[in-house]
């Protein structure tokens, strides 16, 4: 039996490193996904309302777009009354200043609840680890404590 335990702790160390470390790599890429997906729809969100506070809606706004790695140019929008908001997919709908908050509060809501359900996976893989990491530590103390046993140089 203490043959098999070096071969089975390299094992669970290969699981351990090429799957489970993976795996949590790749939902916490995926939660970042979602946190920056928010972050813009919440920026969104506060320039709709200063839109709407300063009652810029019917005037023409000039205002700068980011073109790429900051690079701004000036643009001029003659209605700010309305808006085109990706909704996903590539698609782009317009809007309404009100459509759009109100489309904005749903599409937050749905990405806090994406990325709750991240978190809770996130901590799933990581229990496993913490298991993995155990089983591994008895193992290992196994295979120490068969060594010692064996070379007892008292009796």
């Amino acid at each position: 039996m203490t043959e098999n335990i070096p071969l089975k702790v390299v094992e669970y160390e290969t699981f351990l490193n090429e799957t489970l470390r993976s795996d949590l790599r790749k939902i916490f890429e995926a939660r970042d996904k979602i946190y920056n997906q928010t972050a813009e729809y919440l920026q969104l969100k506060n320039v709709i309302e200063r839109i709407k506070e300063t009652d810029l809606s019917q005037d023409e706004l000039k205002t700068k777009v980011d073109l790429g790695c900051n690079f701004y140019c000036q643009a001029n929008v003659p209605d700010a009354s309305k808006i085109f908001v990706r909704v996903g997919f590539g698609f782009y709908v317009e809007f309404t200043l009100e459509e759009a908050l109100r489309f904005i509060e749903k599409k937050t809501a749905m990405l806090t609840e994406e990325a709750n359900k991240l978190t809770k996976d996130a901590n799933k893989v990581k229990a496993n680890i913490n298991i993995i990491l155990e089983g591994l530590k008895e193992m290992q103390q196994m295979d120490v404590s068969a060594k010692k046993e064996q070379r007892n140089i008292w009796s």
